[in-house]
């Protein structure tokens, strides 16, 4: 299973051989919003929108993944360690949370 740590590497690898680098935070800032508007597209799509003649659905799984690579290039810019970040994240989920929602009776 591959890390947080290893795809930000993957990342910092792909682009550090290109002279231009990370795009600055703006701009990565507009990707991601382009990013996601094709998952929003893509889900429209899947769950009620009727395509226009001759416009596929989409593949979802591709679109999280470019919207995975446009955040991870952020954080990467930015210096942040997603995987701490992340498991800060779901401790905040955690305590902030668990009352929240019905719990699932264990069979």
């Amino acid at each position: 299973m591959l890390t947080f740590k290893e795809a930000q590497e993957m990342v910092d690898a792909w682009i550090g051989q290109f002279a231009e680098g990370y795009f600055p935070p703006l701009l990565m800032l507009a990707r991601l919003t382009e990013e996601l508007g094709e998952v929003a597209r893509v889900l429209a799509h899947r769950h009620g929108k009727t395509p226009k003649p001759g416009e596929e659905e989409g593949d979802l799984a591709m679109e999280l993944a470019d919207l995975l690579f446009v955040l991870i290039s952020l954080a990467n810019r930015e210096g942040i360690d997603l995987e701490e970040a992340f498991l800060k994240a779901m401790e905040k989920y955690r305590k902030r949370d668990s009352a929240r929602w019905t719990p699932k009776e264990l069979e």
